[in-house]
């Protein structure tokens, strides 16, 4: 009977500190993903919005005009793309470590 209930103990004590270390993971990647969004928001996300106001204010824009906001575009998709990747993967390992 001693070496149930100390079995038992073992055993309640291991799902515990799993669960501990569980909820460490889980914050420490979530600390990761907040600490690494902003930066990636204000470079990535808050785009230069020139091109759309002019639209819809009814201003025509000329092809060069055109052409260089889709360049800068590309050119920021391009930068950001490794940041975008890489805050997808660490969103795709809180999930997993909240199972």
């Amino acid at each position: 009977m001693r070496i149930v209930t100390l079995s038992l103990l073992v055993l309640w004590t291991l799902t515990l500190a799993g669960c501990q270390s569980k909820a460490a993971k889980v914050k420490q990647l979530q600390d990761q993903y907040n600490a690494e969004y902003p930066p990636y928001a204000k470079e990535c996300l808050e785009e230069d919005n020139s091109g759309a106001t002019r639209l819809l204010t009814g201003q025509t824009l000329t092809k060069e005009q055109m052409a260089d906001l889709e360049a800068k575009k590309k050119e920021r998709d391009a930068r950001c793309k490794p940041q975008a990747d890489r805050l997808a993967q660490l969103q795709k390992e809180i999930l997993a470590a909240q199972q």
